[in-house]
């Protein structure tokens, strides 16, 4: 930023980025791509040349021109990233509204619900809006005609992504990115419209840079003695071989990242259900997922012995749920850690089931596959992978219809299997009144305490018992499809007793409760007061009703927040990110220097480094999790 020992200090930080980038892929994204191609576009460029550090120890390059190529190269490549990821948006399922269908219902959105329904909101604002703004921000930013419109959307644009997406620094960085497609000369011009008084600290604002060696000027020559007679000509420059590698480079770098999001005919080991690996595709936002069951069995290959692990045990990362590599990398660490449990030779079984899209859940891998011994190649198809069953995708506007006649206690979960597989499930206590009903297809329920099957044609549905096990068998030809709807008993009955709580401190604010409350319940008239204390209470139900209402109340106060409140909020926020990044800098570079310090000592200095702000940890502690929730039938 400085530009002091510029070339020194990029080499430094792209080669210890890149190792960490390419350390843990589980990490990639398109932003930390963006990121590190960044850093390497910058380290060959000639980007110390004005306001440097450089410049005031180097008066040969201070204030010089830079080489059109380094503009080429950055523009190009930051309207690739705009251009390319709305070609990834033409895909069918963004253009039809389903990859970020929950975004509508954000207050971001407020505004454009007072004239349109969250349904248009979707498609049109959400959907429409991001498919038109990325396929032409780039042209809007390149023509100076339309250059203040594009830098006005992009900057609404990235303003909004910075606050529905914790995605870092990206919005801010590509924020800073737009002034690179002004003109060369804006920063000079910008700051000669300062007080002369300020000038002395400001960069310089003379129009005539000096010339660079790494730029190429035609040389003007004069064909007479007398240059009234005769106009001078341009003679062709003299090329040097600088001038021609960077000319070199631009064209091999901005073919290699036209090609890159389109390779995955290559790299087809990388392939999922979508193309490669995520990461420098630019397919962002396109594919949203949720996974409804996940089970991983392992079987000892001696005793055959079988058993079932706690999914994400031995790591930290969820991806390997949806790429067969990492799924693979996963299964060969499962295989080398579980001997140490008395587990010889272990084959691992998973059973995936995720929704792309709002789609049915389905099993993303086949869980007859050890993927211990399963073959993966970087360049050939997983046969392990189950496909995506596409054909099936029309039924999700069935979905919104049979959603939109449910009661809001009443949920529901799409379910499609393919022929010759099963799904065992265990209901939850919790979960009264599930049933299974049949879309398409043919099932056999076995319900596994009662030793009673049962077959169901479409339009037929049974109910399974609460508190146990059950099998379903797809017995069709052709692929099944059902739906489990449930009600969860014990939260509505939860519901149930929170309504009575607030009417019953409706009643006593109102004086209109005329009997006196009993000790358990005395809590609710000490919990009246706005000083927003915690107030001690025994009764666990009347507990959790007040957690409730002091959430509530913190939510209100902060969505009805002035701006300078806001702001102060943001500012805090973003100060406590900065430090943490320094701090554990900090301690990063003293490991490297003098070694690691004791693990109480290291625990210890992160558990600092990640302290986050006192509004944050409070927030964080009020959470209700002792509320009944779920995350698989």
């Amino acid at each position: 930023m400085l530009g002091c020992f510029y070339r020194l200090s990029c080499l430094m930080f792209i080669s210890t980025y890149w190792y960490i980038f390419f350390l843990d892929k589980t990490a990639w994204n398109n932003h930390s791509y963006l990121y590190g191609l960044i850093g390497f576009q910058l380290t060959l460029m000639d980007a110390n040349r004005y306001w440097s550090i450089d410049g005031l120890r180097r008066p040969s390059i201070r204030n010089a021109h830079v080489p059109l190529w380094n503009y080429t190269v950055l523009r190009t490549q930051i309207f690739m990233v705009y251009f390319l990821a709305g070609l990834k948006k033409l895909d069918a399922d963004w253009v039809e509204g389903y990859s970020m269908s929950y975004l509508a219902h954000h207050s971001l959105f407020d505004p454009f619900k007072l004239i349109l329904p969250v349904e248009l909101v979707n498609l049109l604002v959400v959907h429409a809006g991001g498919l038109v703004l990325d396929l032409t921000a780039g042209y809007l930013l390149f023509f100076d005609a339309t250059r203040p419109y594009g830098i006005f959307f992009v900057s609404y644009f990235h303003c909004m992504n910075s606050q529905l997406f914790s995605i870092g620094m990206f919005s801010y960085t590509m924020l800073a990115t737009s002034p690179i497609f002004c003109h060369a000369d804006w920063p000079r011009r910008f700051f000669a419209r300062f007080p002369g008084f300020l000038r002395a600290v400001l960069p310089l604002t003379s129009p005539d840079p000096q010339p660079s060696t790494s730029c190429v000027y035609n040389r003007i020559q004069s064909t007479s003695s007398n240059p009234q007679e005769t106009p001078p000509v341009a003679k062709a420059p003299k090329l040097r071989l600088k001038h021609r590698l960077g000319a070199i480079f631009t064209i091999l770098y901005i073919s290699e990242q036209l090609f890159l999001p389109y390779s995955h005919f290559i790299t087809q080991g990388y392939n999922n259900w979508t193309n490669g690996l995520y990461g420098y595709s630019w397919d962002m936002m396109v594919h949203s997922r949720s996974h409804q069951h996940v089970k991983i069995t392992y079987k000892d290959g001696k005793t055959g012995e079988t058993g079932y692990l706690n999914p994400g045990v031995f790591t930290q990362s969820r991806r390997w749920k949806d790429h067969g590599d990492m799924l693979k990398q996963y299964a060969t660490c499962l295989n080398q850690f579980l001997p140490r449990y008395n587990i010889s030779e272990p084959e691992i079984y998973f059973d995936i089931w995720v929704s792309i899209n709002e789609r049915f859940q389905q099993r993303i891998f086949d869980p007859r596959v050890d993927i211990v011994k399963a073959e993966w190649s970087p360049f050939r198809p997983s046969t392990w992978l189950m496909p995506l069953l596409v054909d099936l995708s029309p039924w999700r506007t069935k979905f919104q219809e049979i959603e939109g006649s449910l009661d809001n206690q009443t949920e529901i979960v799409f379910i499609a299997d393919f022929p010759g597989l099963h799904l065992e499930n265990f209901v939850s206590e919790d979960l009264g009144n599930t049933s299974i009903s049949v879309l398409q297809g043919k099932v056999n329920v076995e319900i596994v305490e009662e030793q009673k099957n049962y077959t169901l044609q479409p339009g037929e549905q049974i109910k399974v018992p609460a508190g146990a096990y059950h099998k379903v068998y797809t017995v069709s030809e052709h692929p099944s499809c059902y739906m489990y709807i449930y009600v969860n008993t014990t939260e509505a009955a939860l519901q149930e007793n929170f309504t009575k709580l607030y009417e019953l401190q409706e009643r006593v604010r109102n004086g209109t409760e005329t009997e006196p409350l009993p000790p358990e319940l005395q809590p609710l008239i000490a919990a009246d007061g706005d000083d927003g204390s915690e107030v001690n209470a025994t009764d666990p139900i009347v507990k959790l009703f007040l957690k409730r209402q002091r959430r509530m109340k913190e939510v209100k106060k902060r969505r009805e927040a002035g701006a300078m409140e806001r702001l102060e909020r943001f500012a805090v926020k973003k100060y406590y990110t900065i430090r943490r990044g320094f701090l554990m800098t900090a301690i990063a570079i003293r490991n490297l220097a003098v070694g690691l310090p004791p693990l109480e000592q290291l625990a210890r200095e992160v558990a600092f480094a990640n302290m986050k702000e006192p509004q944050a940890e409070a927030n964080q502690d009020e959470r209700l999790k002792d509320e009944v929730g779920h995350g698989e039938l």
